[in-house]
């Protein structure tokens, strides 16, 4: 049997690939769209038109046969800036729930208009939280009621901190159809773009990814047929009865879309954090002190070697966990929880420990290090908060129901 960890040649094609576009389209572009905190329209199209952002590259990378195909891509594309990626790599949320639950005739007629066309690029949106349910999934109050008479449904409710909420052209909606179910009552509805009752809420400014656009949907009875819920009606009845009964239940709407995208996440976070050990340590090795490079420094080498090995902790983790869900391993243990953790938390402690290696620059948005500080943060919040993918392990581990 052998073993190696090395990417294969088409994988490192495609590394090199998208580092470049990252490093010559995002990275130079990154303060202003920062600045501007609007969606970088432009950019998206220029990653529409380089192949990047597509429906094709999306499934190519997403069935490449180590799992670490879009491991990669979020890496290098979060090496150029959190914000702009986010915006243009934010459809794969609602996408991957839309290709791990939907049918084949709504995969076929919604994954194109997600993405829309090189000339006119469109982005997607999924809608989970809400202003009382964040990391409390179970607790989502937006209502979906089938309404016999006109063969549709009906939703109500108010969904926050949107990636692309309202802004996109498909909107992915969670919503409890069986609210004495919890979880288990839910499902995903496809929002259709011009439907009535649904808009945009509240944009949110933010504290870093300001590239990226953060918002409310609000859902005044809004009505979309029948056939829109992921998975089929006829699906989410079978799924329901066996609930009712009693009977376990593989998956439910929101969480088989995290659980599908945390390795995801910590990529995103392992090419933050690799953005910024890069840069403290090039400028390390420049700037002097006392007559000699700060590198030189006990207190400054040790920082960059604590540094570099949770990166490339953080990045094994999150490979172990992208290899595992595209061979159909199970995580007993809560890989894919454990991967966004490490990564996440890694991102933080070393966008901090850059701007300590820069000090007073470091602190000035002169130096990138600063942005990428505010950027880090959001993945210890986001996709499950630090504290529920401990729950999430805790619970995996032991076997116990802890709270």
């Amino acid at each position: 049997m052998t073993f190696s960890l090395e990417l294969s040649p088409d994988l490192v094609h495609i590394r090199d690939w998208v580092h470049e576009f990252a490093a010559d389209v995002i990275r130079p572009a990154a303060s202003e769209w920062d600045e501007r905190e609007e969606t970088p329209w432009p950019i998206i199209q220029e990653a529409s038109k380089a192949g990047i952002y597509s429906m094709e590259f999306f499934a190519e990378q997403s069935a490449e046969p180590s799992g670490l195909g879009m491991l990669v891509v979020f890496e290098e594309m979060f090496w150029g800036d959190a914000g702009i990626a986010l915006s243009i790599l934010g459809t794969g949320l609602a996408a991957a729930s839309l290709a791990s639950n939907g049918t084949p005739e709504q995969m076929g007629e919604w994954l194109p208009q997600m993405f829309g066309t090189v000339d006119d690029p469109k982005v997607a949106a999924f809608c989970s939280s809400e202003p009382g349910a964040g990391s409390d999934v179970g607790a989502i109050r937006t209502r979906a009621r089938y309404d016999e008479a006109t063969d549709e449904w009906v939703l109500n409710g108010t969904k926050t901190w949107a990636t692309n909420g309202g802004i996109a052209e498909v909107h992915v909606v969670v919503a409890s159809v069986y609210p004495e179910l919890g979880s288990r009552g839910q499902a995903s509805f496809i929002i259709p773009p011009n439907t009535p009752g649904f808009s945009q809420g509240q944009k949110f400014l933010k504290h870093g990814i300001r590239a990226s656009h953060t918002a409310e949907v609000v859902l005044d009875d809004v009505r979309i047929p029948s056939r829109l819920i992921i998975g089929g009606k006829e699906k989410f009845e079978e799924r329901v009865a066996r609930a009712r009964e009693g009977k376990s239940s593989k998956s439910h709407a929101a969480m088989t879309t995290f659980e599908r995208t945390r390795p995801t996440v910590g990529a995103m976070a392992v090419g933050v954090a690799r953005a910024a050990y890069e840069y403290a340590l090039d400028y390390a090795l420049q700037r002097e002190q006392f007559g000699r490079k700060i590198a030189e420094f006990q207190a400054i080498a040790f920082k960059l070697a604590d540094m570099k090995a949770r990166i490339d902790a953080a990045r094994l983790l999150v490979w172990r966990a992208g290899w595992m869900a595209r061979n159909g391993r199970t995580f007993d243990n809560a890989e894919g929880s454990m991967a966004k953790l490490v990564a996440s938390e890694t991102a933080v402690y070393v966008t901090d420990e850059a701007i300590q290696i820069l000090g007073g620059n470091g602190y000035t948005r002169d130096y990138p290090v600063e942005r990428m500080h505010r950027d880090a943060k959001i993945f210890t919040i986001f996709e499950g908060t630090s504290e529920i993918q401990r729950l999430v392990m805790g619970r995996a581990i032991t076997g116990l129901p802890i709270r």
